[in-house]
């Protein structure tokens, strides 16, 4: 079996893979963090091809513990817009340079945060729009193919309805259990399921399994305030590195 080789892979790799177990346990959001992480290493879409196997089996640890708690109104209206912009990301992805979606990852990471920091917050019982919410279903799954950062645009429609924890949980989980299938057969047809590749995801699997099952543990049980500034101050300080490392080599031409 085929894996990479080099242990600086696996300095960045191992608190990726940690940050989506966490996010697939319940603490949406700190996932985030996991393809900058690894596209300061590898190229962003080859990362986030790595990462997809791993995400998948996670999927269906977190949909049987939370097959009860879900909210079928959004999932109705954000997944057929999801569909599309997996579509849309697939029919662009061979045309973008690996630097461009680096910026892109970065602004998405960025963005995400100073939303948390400085935006205002939800009205609460703020009534969802059906429209908005294909809208944001579709950049939802367009950002999660190029790069799994689809939680931000899919928790700007959500978390204003004020969903209960595990209500909300459950829909996050189901969600992106359906787009992380349905960007299979994009990532097969674009080559990034490599030997090496999948080798590298069965070897970091049961890492990726034991965190998941400590973010079930831990949303149940563990306040989160804290954890969540900190991985918003990781998320930020990785989204500035990945528009730095994407910028420069675009204006001076390097890499």
């Amino acid at each position: 079996m085929d894996i990479i080789q080099d242990p600086i892979f696996y300095l960045v790799a191992l608190p990726a893979v940690t940050a989506i177990g966490l996010s697939k346990g319940g603490f949406a959001g700190v996932g985030t963090m996991a393809t900058p992480l690894l596209a300061l290493y590898a190229p962003p879409l080859q990362a986030a091809a790595i990462l997809l196997p791993i995400v998948i089996v996670q999927d269906l640890i977190s949909v049987w513990v939370y097959r009860r708690d879900w909210d079928p109104w959004n999932l109705k209206i954000l997944l057929p817009g999801a569909a599309i912009g997996v579509g849309i990301a697939w029919a662009i992805a061979a045309h973008v340079s690996d630097d461009m979606i680096r910026i892109a990852v970065g602004l998405i990471g960025l963005g995400f945060v100073l939303n948390v920091w400085f935006g205002r917050p939800p009205k609460a019982g703020k009534p969802p729009n059906p429209a908005a919410g294909v809208f944001w279903g579709g950049l939802s799954g367009f950002t999660s193919t190029l790069s799994q950062g689809g939680g931000p645009p899919f928790q700007v429609f959500v978390l204003p309805q004020k969903l209960p924890k595990l209500r909300l949980v459950g829909t996050t989980t189901i969600f992106f259990a359906v787009v992380n299938a349905l960007k299979v057969l994009p990532y097969f047809a674009l080559g990034q399921f490599t030997g090496e590749a999948l080798g590298t995801s069965v070897l970091l699997l049961p890492l990726a399994v034991a965190t998941n099952f400590l973010g079930i543990w831990l949303v149940r049980r563990t306040p989160t305030e804290l954890f969540y500034k900190i991985s918003y101050a990781l998320i930020f300080l990785i989204s500035v590195s990945l528009i730095w490392q994407g910028g420069s080599h675009v204006v001076f031409g390097r890499g």
